[in-house]
């Protein structure tokens, strides 16, 4: 194992490396700067190099090569370039890039633009921030090679992040993920890039791409007569600082809804993100503004996007008329079921359509599926394998809808991502069709239990920084795999599934039999009560995640809250007896 002082060293050579006149002068004397006084911050910063993992990059900006900054940009980009080029050549080659409205998101996109248009790619760059679903859009609708997005979704401000489609609009899949990471590692240094002299083949794309965008999203709504009869339903919406706003108020507006209240305070993009300590919908905190909203204008739904909009979080009226937000699972599951209920009402169902999750959603998600007869196909964690099914399942079978637990979903094939936009006018469409039949989305919600069974979905996520704690993570999970319990929250522990391997162990007979499914760092529990409890280091932050998932059958709307208690406490325990104690 390397020691800090050998960490150390290796940063201290690395960072000597960029004292040359290609990089800025007040890059140079930060470096400088940690290189005399700061031995500490010129470790964490230069120690190794930014990741540039399935996905693109995503760190926290600064100067060094573990940050997000021009020049860890241009050698990610010089590299993807060289592999455009291996692919295609240049009579076929043309990149789509967006950007966020984080710190120097723009920056990072014209850098990007500027080192493909150097090695003689065409490029539409976007020129102003704009949607992450929109970008997946645009990859087809302009018929390019690649995507590039500038964000670091719902993280923190300090980060930013590199995110790469490919021609279907995805993310990058294998082959093309492991080769476009060979090809970033080829590139051996700032002198490798090509930073400059192509403008010339970097243009806008026209309107014409949000028009369309906005005509297939308006194809998607179901019940327009509902909608039409609940227009003036108060709707609460807030885009965080983030891109939802430049389209999401306009998409509601189109379907037809006229009472959208927009918080104020966070409609003007900012990547200081100021009233909130993280711009993700996932906690309470950064939509606590938008529950405010709701009840001085009496509104029955909040929606509230991340920063690059393709993650949505969602708040109802209970039975006792008060906002309570609902979290991934439960948000994901009322879009399915009413995308699979509209289905079957319109006699769409044939047997060729079918939903996805994710191996860390709930149970909800393919139980809904079994009612309607539809199968859900689970893919690895990362909504980009969803997509990734859509590819090999087009023209096969018709992908209705999906989701994660992360608050990510889709409704209809024309984006291959998660998309809030999408989402926001559904979970709207939703809302009116439920006071249509004289009940709420809440009560929508106890029906699924109803027929279903009760799900309770719990995340823990830890935050471990730094060397030590890349290293903290990989020992948890080590010892996880090597020493496993016998039994959690009073439930003996009889299947082991680890993708890492590739395998499901029996717990009793030490079976072992192959999942099928790619490799990926993640262990799974299941329960001998159906309950089921996993763990995986987060790819895209300094975090490792447990999630929790309890069964029950639904007791009726007078025990959902002790109901809800009781699963809780059996989350407690299971956390003491895993030593997840921090949150």
């Amino acid at each position: 194992m390397t020691t800090r002082a050998e960490w150390a060293e290796i940063a201290r050579k690395k960072a000597q490396e960029w004292l040359i006149p290609d990089v800025d002068p007040e890059s140079r004397n930060e470096i400088e700067r940690m290189l005399a006084n700061d031995p500490g911050a010129l470790t964490e910063a230069f120690y190794s190099d930014l990741e540039f993992g399935t996905g693109g990059l995503r760190g926290v900006m600064g100067v060094g090569t573990m940050r997000m900054n021009r020049y860890t940009v241009g050698m990610a980009t010089q590299g993807l370039a060289n592999y455009i080029l291996k692919q295609a050549g240049l009579q076929e080659s043309a990149v789509v890039i967006a950007h966020d409205s984080r710190l120097q998101s723009p920056e990072f996109a014209r850098t990007a633009a500027e080192v493909l248009a150097a090695n003689g790619i065409r490029v539409f760059l976007f020129a102003e921030m704009r949607p992450t679903p929109l970008l997946s859009f645009a990859v087809r609708n302009l018929k390019c090679r690649a995507g590039i997005v500038i964000t670091a979704s719902h993280n923190p401000k300090e980060y930013n992040g590199y995110k790469v489609y490919w021609e279907d609009g995805a993310q990058v899949l294998p082959p093309h993920d492991e080769g476009i990471i060979r090809e970033v590692r080829a590139v051996k240094g700032i002198r490798d890039v090509k930073f400059g002299g192509g403008n010339k083949l970097i243009e806008t794309p026209g309107p014409e791409v949000e028009e369309e965008y906005l005509k297939k999203l308006d194809g998607l709504i179901h019940d327009r007569s509902a909608i039409l009869a609940n227009r003036e339903l108060p709707i609460v919406y807030t885009s965080i600082h983030g891109t939802g706003i430049t389209l999401v108020p306009r998409a509601l507006k189109t379907a037809g809804f006229t009472q959208i209240h927009v918080v104020p305070e966070q409609s003007v993009p900012d990547g200081r993100f100021p009233t909130v300590t993280s711009p993700n919908p996932e906690e309470r905190e950064a939509l606590a503004m938008g529950l405010q909203l709701c009840e001085q204008v009496r509104a029955e739904l909040l929606l509230g996007n991340d920063p690059d909009a393709d993650r949505v979080g969602i708040a109802v009226r209970n039975g006792q008329q008060e906002m309570v937000l609902l979290n991934g699972n439960q948000a994901g599951s009322l879009l399915v079921w009413y995308e699979l209920y509209q289905w079957q009402k319109l006699g769409r169902l044939n047997g060729r359509q079918y939903i996805a999750s994710t191996v860390v959603t709930s149970e909800l998600f393919p139980a809904i599926a079994g009612y309607f007869g539809v199968p859900c196909y689970k893919t690895l964690t990362g909504f980009k394998y969803i997509a990734g099914v859509m590819r090999e399942r087009e023209g096969l079978e018709t992908f209705i809808a999906g989701g994660e637990e992360s608050y990510g979903y889709l409704a209809g094939d024309f984006v291959r991502d998660k998309d809030a936009v999408i989402s926001s006018v559904k979970f709207a469409e939703i809302a009116a069709w439920c006071t249509s039949q004289g009940r709420s989305m809440w009560d929508l919600l106890m029906e699924i239990y109803t027929i279903c069974g009760l799900y309770h979905d719990e995340l823990v996520s830890i935050t471990m920084k730094g060397i030590d704690g890349l290293e903290n993570i990989r020992s948890l999970m080590e010892k996880l795999r090597s020493s496993p319990p016998d039994a959690l929250a009073g439930s003996r522990i009889v299947r082991i599934a680890d993708l890492k391997r590739g395998t499901v162990r029996d717990a009793r007979t030490g079976e072992e039999k192959p999942l099928g499914l790619p490799l990926s760092n993640v262990l799974q529990f299941e329960l001998e009560d159906g309950s089921r409890i996993s763990a995986r280091p987060s790819g895209t932050e300094p975090k490792i995640k447990f999630y929790f998932s309890f069964r029950d059958e639904f007791l009726g709307l007078q025990h959902y809250a002790t109901q809800i208690s009781v699963m809780h406490d059996r989350v407690t325990r299971a956390r003491k007896e895993l030593g997840v104690e921090a949150g």
